[in-house]
């Protein structure tokens, strides 16, 4: 692996981790697109390491810090974890017998709808601390 390659993984991991430490975001959102425009993975090579990156320091570094705080929902979180791995194999499954291409219109797609709820969300907010 080359220096030029460390260093963009480097400030990757970085931006991806600052991002899901203020906001939640990170493995979709940042790293994905990361890993197939700058470094030319392919969509399916992009989520699994996605995957591989958020599994120790999310659990361990994020979680505690919001637990500290009060921050965590214990019960929801564990209902949720409990059927996020059956989902999680089906998905895993289900995206490594589709296109390539299919699953990146279906992942962009995903992520246009969410920006917009988001941004419609956050506009509307600012519109009401102004009354």
């Amino acid at each position: 692996m080359s220096i030029q390659s460390i260093l963009l993984l480097t400030v990757i991991g970085l931006a991806a981790g600052i991002l899901s430490g203020m906001v939640g975001i990170g493995g979709g959102v940042v790293l994905v697109p990361a890993l197939v425009f700058l470094l030319g993975l392919n969509q399916h090579q992009a989520q699994g390491t996605s995957l591989f990156v958020l599994s120790l320091p999310v659990l361990v570094l994020a979680v505690f810090n919001y637990w500290k705080t009060g921050n965590v929902n214990w019960r929801f979180g564990l209902v949720i974890a409990s059927t996020f791995v059956i989902g999680a194999l089906l998905g895993s499954k289900l995206t490594l017998r589709l296109p390539e291409a299919w699953v990146k219109l279906i992942f962009g797609l995903l992520m246009a709808y969410v920006s917009i709820q988001l941004i419609l969300a956050g506009y509307h907010g600012i519109k009401q601390d102004e009354l």
